[in-house]
């Protein structure tokens, strides 16, 4: 395959430069101040593993406002849900379209296709990382606070693909990444690590009264993604929302951050859970500009990967 391909699979994959590079673009773009011709023709396939609300829509929309072609792949239409080689069916597709978005179960998947693509490769959400949601999701702080450098953004919950994504590009970015979340879960320990010994701003606060103070930024995400299979039995269920109603983003918690500080959440959000109806619909609530970022934020990512 061509070394020389493109691709967006991991934000620790991309440089600085890059970086700041798509987020110009996402802020040009929504202005309307650039209106990008480089995909103009091209046709850009779409998979699905996973069902979508946002990333379905803003991408399908993206490609088509730039008048790229998008076609919409089901994975269980297709043979590689049946048993057929990722590498087979990521050769077979370069000789067919022009880049490929895959929403995956497994973070693998995307890597092993991009690995046999020879045209650009966009992780639209694995297991393991959601890169593309974190793009716009710090160009909407940078929206609405004036920039990024030196803030305080705090996690609270459960640690997931997300949040993974937050520990990559605060590796990259300039700002303090506050993590308070149960001990008992460690799903992005290994991540943690790694940004901090690139010298990334990371801290682990387990008290999330603590954690909540001076912040900039309150993010959380939901407690039971798509496939949780603690959703569906009742003893685990509660033992689950038990375990993280501490890290419920509430008003109390908004209190005692910054007095113009935000809340994002890349939805679907359930009120009463990770946060209360109060703090999920209030003026601090940043979450459906958010939800509008991601149009613009994919727009600058598929703008970026053919210059």
């Amino acid at each position: 395959m061509a070394s020389d391909t493109k691709h967006f699979i991991d934000i620790s994959d991309i440089s600085l430069k890059d970086i700041v590079n798509i987020l110009d673009l996402s802020t040009n773009i929504k202005a309307k101040k650039i209106s990008p011709k480089n995909l103009i023709g091209k046709n850009i396939a779409m998979i699905f593993e996973k069902s979508s609300t946002r990333t379905r829509a803003s991408f399908e929309s993206g490609i088509n406002q730039l008048n790229a072609n998008a076609i919409i792949m089901n994975a269980n239409d297709m043979h590689l849900s049946k048993g057929e080689e990722v590498s087979d069916t990521s050769k077979v597709l370069s000789r067919y379209v022009d880049g490929v978005i895959i929403r995956s179960k497994l973070h693998k998947t995307i890597k092993d296709f991009a690995d046999n693509s020879n045209v650009p490769v966009i992780n639209a959400l694995s297991d393991f990382s959601h890169p593309c949601q974190i793009i716009a999701s710090i160009f909407t702080i940078i929206e609405k606070l004036g920039s990024i450098d030196n803030k305080k953004l705090t996690w609270f919950g459960e640690p997931n693909n997300v949040l993974n994504s937050y520990i990559h590009i605060s590796a990259i970015l300039n700002f303090e990444l506050a993590i308070s979340a149960p001990p008992e879960m460690k799903f992005c320990d290994q991540e943690i690590a790694k940004a901090q010994n690139k010298g990334a701003k990371v801290k682990i606060i387990s008290d999330p009264i603590e954690a909540a103070k001076n912040s900039d930024v309150l993010i959380t995400d939901t407690w039971f993604s798509m496939g949780d299979e603690s959703w569906q039995n009742n003893n685990l269920r509660q033992k689950k929302i038990d375990l993280l109603m501490p890290y419920q983003i509430n008003q109390e918690k908004m209190n005692l951050a910054k007095s113009n500080a935000i809340f994002t959440h890349c939805l679907p959000v359930y009120r009463g859970y990770e946060a209360t109806k109060e703090v999920v619909d209030s003026k601090n609530s940043v979450i459906f500009d958010e939800a509008e970022n991601r149009l613009h934020a994919q727009k600058a990512i598929l703008t970026w990967l053919y210059s």
